[in-house]
């Protein structure tokens, strides 16, 4: 017997598995049905199913005993990627795929999104008569994210999945199921969380997982709750996570397990009978926020929440068979916690009477003669979910020819999913448009349709003819067959291509960047009003120290402009884009000398520092010191600059993945980053952190033997200038060093707060605080304040030499 379920289900496996890669061959096809109609393995909404949904419905009762089960899934294979790191580099990471079904779209093990929120995913098909992962040996390098900016529930999501998939969490009983739902529905129901669609395609995973186990009606609050926060997030999230078919996986799985629930919620033994309700159903209730109104003795059970509410009906009991739902009050209906009124339907209803009601937002019922004919053929009760708007009914097509306009009803009987109904069954849909109807938008294809899980069809489906479509609020619709229905608007609708919107952003990389833009132009400001202050006066730039000042504020100058304003990201971009290698190079370049040229000055600047304070006092300078200096520093730079130009010109080129997460500019990377930057620039550090060492152990010694409190005032003010001046000019680089090496993000926050200030705090110190530099600009802004100052100092000089005089002549006497 084994053997014989074995080889049916390979033989199913291997059919869909052909079906499957046929139906992706041409997304406008209709797929064939992958189960045997006669077994109705398969509901009408198969078409975006797998054949693990159909070997569930066949072999549900006993999975897990067929001999060749472990066909059936892609087991867990390791796989190399690199993450973006905090300081948008590249890491290494070896992580595992998921154990997938066949037809599921896995995911990784550990975190790994793209920057449009999706997951890295990876297709389980079915190849040579068992489960096989889809071939990778032509992907592109996978360069993804673990840590982002944004605040989601991802990471735990995640997590809860592995869990399930990896036994640590079971839910092979009732208590750790319902502990697993209500965990996840507090998950979505957190506060200012940001829904991405990995978030979605993990959720439909999960469910998927429940499909497996025994069915719990007390679980159907948590899941309501769970598809409630995921239709009300933003629509381009949903619209990117059907690239996955995320929101059809998700509608699916809860369709079909809320399905399976009537027979715990309206058993038939519970007519006519009172039942008392448990107090945990209250407490449930406010958790999840959707409201219980369980009436089983009448044979209804809702469950209402204000964008999806499920109705269970068992006709024998009271013979309702449905439900009407109003946007405001009127006699006979009960208001919702929700916000909108309902009342429930017999099959003896009138359905012209019904349509005349006013406000009536959506309805449906089986008439009395069609209930009968279904009874006799098995049907014991109905399924009724109302959709307050499309948010999971998402098409992956671009270009649309109709769009839902009303409420999205589905109807379910169970027994007779995939079978024709053998009287129409009507429905009602309220038509948002009927107010400001356009004749020319919706005189074409306008009309009830029902959801195929793919787009939005309509055959099958009548439209009353005798309801005018465009102006009449309320539409009157019958089907033969059960599915999501709603009203659907004729025209012509695009949807954005969001195939590269960026919904997450790298951790801390939008603070970072502003945190350096800021910096940067402040250091620019500072730089322009030191060459400003050096051009207006004459006797400051003619000391020997404000040449070589100058001489720096020229290098960071164009450091500065470069990485600002000329090699950015989206400039380098278009040169890649245009096939520009050249000028990206020469810019690459460009940035490299002028970052090495910077650090040769401030190395110049470290060692006459030294000069200064350590050295004898009374050297003597050799001559024309600053244009030797000026040649090194200015020509030194050029030899690993030609070098890394020569040797490996692209890798001044930014990668695709570097380019695709807008963090690549024409720059070193690799062996060229390495050696012809990070090298030189740490030697440099590393050499100007041992002559602060050894300038600070000197001013600290001077300052120990001084006697007279007038020199300790002056070397406690040289080194505080020192200080100051040596983590300026270049120590502040060691943050950045330490952030290369992936230290933490700190120091990513230390390097960009103190190095990009720099040329802004030597204005400071140089010229704001610079009593000379000072007073010869208030001079220059403000002459007739300059000539007071003036006059009330040699005044004061005046006073204090006569009361001298005065002092000395009364001595004599």
């Amino acid at each position: 017997m084994n053997f014989l379920l074995a080889a049916t289900l390979l033989a199913i496996a291997i059919s869909a598995g052909r079906a499957n890669e046929s139906a992706e061959s041409d997304d406008n096809d209709d797929a064939p049905d992958n189960c045997p109609k006669e077994q109705q393995l398969c509901r009408l909404e198969w078409r975006n199913s797998t054949v693990e949904r159909c070997v569930e419905k066949l072999f549900r009762a006993d999975i897990t005993g067929l001999a060749y089960c472990n066909a059936l899934h892609c087991e867990p294979e390791v796989f190399l990627h690199d993450y973006i790191t905090r300081n948008h580099d590249q890491s290494p990471h070896n992580n595992t795929w998921k154990r997938a079904r066949i037809g599921e779209a896995a995911t990784l093990h550990d975190i790994c999104l793209l920057r449009n929120g999706l997951p890295v995913t990876r297709k389980c098909q079915v190849k040579g008569m068992r489960a096989q992962w889809e071939p990778i040996d032509k992907w592109a390098p996978v360069v993804c994210m673990r840590r982002f900016r944004e605040r989601s529930i991802t990471v735990e999501l995640n997590s809860l999945h592995d869990d399930l998939l990896e036994g640590r969490r079971r839910t092979n009983n009732a208590q750790e199921r319902r502990h697993t739902t209500a965990l996840m529905r507090d998950m979505f129901r957190q506060e200012d969380r940001t829904l991405l669609p990995a978030d979605v395609h993990v959720a439909g995973q999960v469910f998927v997982e429940l499909m497996e186990q025994e069915k719990d009606a007390a679980l159907s609050g948590d899941l309501i709750s769970i598809c409630r926060e995921i239709m009300s997030s933003d629509a381009n999230v949903l619209q990117l996570s059907a690239q996955l078919n995320a929101t059809n996986s998700l509608l699916n799985s809860f369709e079909d397990y809320m399905d399976a629930l009537p027979q715990q919620l309206v058993p038939r033994e519970s007519c006519g009978k009172v039942v008392v309700h448990a107090a945990s159903e209250a407490s449930d209730s406010a958790a999840n926020g959707v409201e219980v109104l369980s009436k089983a003795n009448i044979g209804v059970h809702a469950l209402i929440s204000s964008n999806l509410s499920v109705l269970y009906v068992n006709p024998a009991c009271d013979n309702i068979t449905g439900v009407a739902i109003y946007s405001s009050e009127a006699p006979n209906r009960h208001l919702s916690g929700s916000g909108f009124w309902y009342r429930f339907l017999y099959a003896n209803e009138n359905l012209e009477q019904l349509r005349r009601e006013t406000n009536l937002e959506t309805a449906t019922y089986v008439p009395e003669q069609l209930w009968r004919q279904l009874s006799q053929s098995g049907a014991s009760y109905l399924i009724l979910k109302v959709y307050a708007h499309d948010g999971l009914f998402v098409e992956a097509t671009q270009k649309r020819s109709r769009r839902p306009r009303s409420k999205v009803l589905s109807i379910s009987i169970p027994g007779f999913e995939g079978k024709a109904l053998p009287q129409l069954l009507p429905f009602l849909l309220h038509n948002e448009n009927h107010r400001q109807p356009d004749a020319l938008a919706v005189s074409t294809g306008s009309g009830c349709g029902y959801w195929n899980y793919r787009t939005w069809l309509s055959d099958g489906i009548t439209t009353s003819t005798g309801t005018d479509m465009l102006r009449d609020p309320v539409i009157v619709c019958q089907t033969r067959h059960l599915t999501q229905f709603s009203y659907l608007l004729g025209g012509s609708y695009r949807s954005n291509d969001l195939g590269e919107e960026v919904l997450v952003t790298p951790i801390n990389e939008r603070v970072l960047d502003i945190i350096s833009i800021v910096g940067c132009c402040l250091s620019l400001f500072g730089v322009l009003g030191i060459f400003l202050t050096a051009a207006l006066f004459k006797s400051w730039r003619s000391q020997a120290s404000t040449k070589v000042l100058l001489h720096l504020c020229m290098a960071m100058m164009l450091q500065m402009v470069l990485f600002v304003f000329i090699n950015t990201d989206d400039i380098s971009e278009q040169l890649v884009v245009q096939g520009d290698n050249t000028r990206c190079v020469l810019l690459g370049a460009a940035l490299q000398y002028s970052i090495l040229a910077l650090f040769c000055w401030m190395l110049i600047i470290a060692f006459l520092q030294f000069q200064r304070y350590v050295t004898v006092i009374g050297i003597e300078r050799p001559r024309h010191y600053i244009l030797k200096a000026a040649l090194v520093a200015w020509s030194l730079p050029l030899l690993p600059t030609l070098l890394v130009a020569c040797i490996d010109p692209e890798s001044y080129l930014p990668t695709t993945e570097q380019l695709a997460m807008d963090t690549g500019i024409c720059y070193p990377s690799g062996y060229g980053l390495i050696f012809g930057v990070v090298l030189p620039v740490t030697l440099i550090t590393v050499a100007n952190l041992v002559i602060f060492v050894y300038v600070f152990y000197s001013i600290s010694h001077s300052l120990s033997q001084s006697i007279q409190r007038a020199e300790r005032k002056l070397v406690s003010k040289q080194i505080r200038l020192s200080v100051l001046l040596f983590f300026l000019l270049g120590l502040s680089w060691i943050f950045g060093i330490f952030a290369f090496l992936q230290a933490g993000v700190a120091f990513s926050y230390l390097f960009c707060l103190t190095a990009t200030l720099q040329g802004f705090v030597l204005f400071v110190y140089f010229v704001l605080l610079d009593e000379v530099n000072r007073r010869a600009w208030i001079g220059l802004l403000w002459p007739t304040k300059m000539k007071m100052d003036v006059k009330k100092r040699t005044t004061e000089l005046q006073s204090m030499t006569t009361s001298s005089t005065n002092y000395s002549a009364r001595s004599e006497h």
